[in-house]
């Protein structure tokens, strides 16, 4: 590109982020004042609508036009709009009539990123999965950081162990890295605990460091051939801050075509009983999850929940009028 387009991409770069005064875009581009003015002009003719206000606090500003101009992004910018972009096109939104135009989207972007960005995205989006869609209450976000997500889906592609350092522990731990969960806009880990030589799924947002490990494995046998799956269990048995053991009045069969994974694990006590293992961050949200069944239950614990459930039983009998 000659010099003058190399110019103007980086005074569109500049009015992309926030506005400048005319002072500040000559000074950081050295250029004059009157060439300014031509490479606004130019920008401008290409369709961007810059806008110009005078005065001690005016300046230059990338207002609102009739088109969609070509949209310049930075490295993490351009990767967080792919990662998102795909997992949009995995079905995470929840909007059923846009997979066509974000596919295509997602091809246009593959195809202009560089490829040491293009590798960072295809590793996270390979080594991600999308857990099943949910309907009533929905869990608070629990955000992670880019470079903790991009570190786990590179030790996945290259079948390299990774450390971590988590909050709940005072120690690095060195783990295998085998897939990623996306599930309610929170992210798990399947992981192999090389200490305890055992499976689990981590969540992620638990992880306040994760670094390269120092050595590569084999792939192991996994501990379900649906992983997913086994991250729903995960959750439902140990995955919440509040846990509960309900006794459910209906067959295992019943219950199990009735719940979603991720709410619950179903053992069968006999034709008629059941145990269902459930859990959630609050306990107003299991007692949600528990009237949805629309089935006959017996809180067995915690103690804490009994005592909430036997709250929200008092306000509904007080609700209703005597027959």
């Amino acid at each position: 590109m000659t010099p003058t387009t190399l110019r103007v991409l980086r005074l569109l770069a500049l009015l992309q982020d926030r506005a400048h005064t005319g002072r500040e875009l000559a000074e950081r581009l050295s250029i004059t004042d009157r060439t300014l003015r031509h490479d606004i002009q130019r920008l401008r003719d290409l369709g961007y609508p810059v806008q110009a206000q005078r005065g001690a606090v005016g300046g230059y500003r990338l207002g609102r036009g009739t088109t969609m101009p070509p949209l310049l992004l930075d490295d993490d910018e351009a990767v967080a709009v792919a990662v998102a972009v795909g997992l949009a096109e995995d079905g995470a939104t929840g909007i059923a009539d846009i997979s066509e135009n974000v596919s295509r989207a997602l091809a246009k972007l593959d195809q202009i990123l560089p490829k040491r960005l293009q590798r960072k995205v295809t590793a996270l989006r390979e080594a991600t999965a999308i857990g099943p869609a949910t309907t009533g209450s929905r869990e608070p976000d629990a955000p992670v950081p880019a470079a903790v997500l991009t570190t786990l889906a590179g030790g996945i592609r290259d079948g390299a162990t990774v450390l971590l350092d988590q909050d709940d522990t005072e120690r690095t731990e060195e783990i295998e890295p085998y897939r990623l969960i996306n599930w309610q806009r929170r992210w798990y880990l399947v992981a192999y605990h090389l200490e305890t030589h055992s499976w689990s799924a981590i969540p992620v947002a638990r992880i306040q460091r994760a670094g390269a490990g120092s050595r590569r494995f084999a792939p192991r046998a996994l501990p379900d051939e649906d992983l997913v799956a086994f991250v729903m269990r995960h959750i439902a048995s140990t995955g919440w801050k509040v846990n509960a053991r309900v006794t459910v009045l209906a067959p295992a069969e019943t219950v199990i075509a009735r719940i979603n994974p991720a709410v619950g694990v179903v053992e069968a006590v006999d034709a008629n009983t059941c145990i269902l293992l459930t859990g959630a961050d609050a306990m107003e949200t299991i007692a949600i999850y528990l009237s949805m069944l629309m089935m006959d239950f017996r809180v067995d614990g915690p103690p804490e929940l009994v005592d909430h459930i036997r709250t929200i039983a008092r306000r509904y009998a007080a609700a209703v009028p005597p027959e």
